[in-house]
């Protein structure tokens, strides 16, 4: 199988290139750091196929898309490449704001602009969007990462949607926290963490068994459903409480 992962060079894309690590998968790795691009590509190029680095920021389309144009088609795509603006109180400017959605959002359309057309013509694959937990409620310290992960969950349902005809599977992942670059900056406690090894084998185990939605820890997201049930009124008083 040959599997293109975005965000790959550390966290959680570096822990799906070692968990899919094997002589039947040809791998695609693609992040902006060169230098843990080769660490990682010489730690797994013996349990691998094969192993083909792709050194590109995502923010940079043109280049994004003509390197993604020549590797030709693939079996599967995990589009795990995101990035927050941690949880500061204060507002995110303008660049902040759209630096995010380059990257959690639009990079993601930009790949699948390119890939699209050749899965069709295959007639196959998979698509995979590591969404968020934080995509079903917004904190207001977390606003700028909530929307973008929000409007990601959408964009994938209209993809789902539209090339489930073609034999093209979509899945899209919303975890919880787990310890990563990303989750490193947070400074409170995060419930139900989970590490890095765990959090990304559950992750397989959904994409393999092709869920097209899959949300965890499950507690976690039960939490969650249920405060988005209550009365305005009160979930803002609980809301208040945590942020202060």
């Amino acid at each position: 199988m040959k599997i293109l992962i975005t965000g790959a060079s550390s966290g959680l894309g570096a822990e799906f290139a070692r968990q899919y690590a094997s002589k039947e998968n040809e791998l695609i790795l693609l992040a902006r750091r060169e230098e843990k691009l080769l660490k990682l590509q010489k730690e797994l190029q013996y349990r691998c196929k094969k192993i083909t680095l792709i050194v590109a920021d995502v923010r940079d389309f043109k280049l994004l898309q003509e390197k993604i144009d020549a590797i030709g088609s693939v079996d599967m795509v995990i589009l795990n490449a995101g990035i927050s603006l941690g949880h500061s109180g204060d507002i995110p400017t303008i660049l902040e704001f759209k630096n995010l959605y380059d990257v959690n959002l639009l990079a993601n359309h930009a790949i699948l602009e390119v890939l699209l057309p050749k899965l069709r013509e295959q007639g196959s694959g998979k698509i995979v969007f590591i969404s968020s937990l934080a995509s079903l409620f917004s904190m207001p310290s977390s606003k700028a990462y909530s929307s973008s992960k929000r409007a990601l969950n959408a964009y994938a349902e209209g993809i789902r949607y539209k090339y489930a005809p073609y034999g093209i599977k979509v899945i899209t992942i919303l975890p919880g926290f787990i310890k990563s670059e990303l989750t490193d900056k947070n400074e409170f406690a995060m419930p139900f963490l989970l590490g890095t090894e765990e959090g990304v084998g559950r992750m397989k185990k959904a994409i393999d068994k092709g869920r097209e939605f899959y949300a965890f820890p499950l507690r976690f997201y039960l939490i969650i459903r249920f405060f988005n049930l209550l009365p305005s009124a009160l979930s803002q008083r609980i809301v208040n409480y945590l942020n202060a």
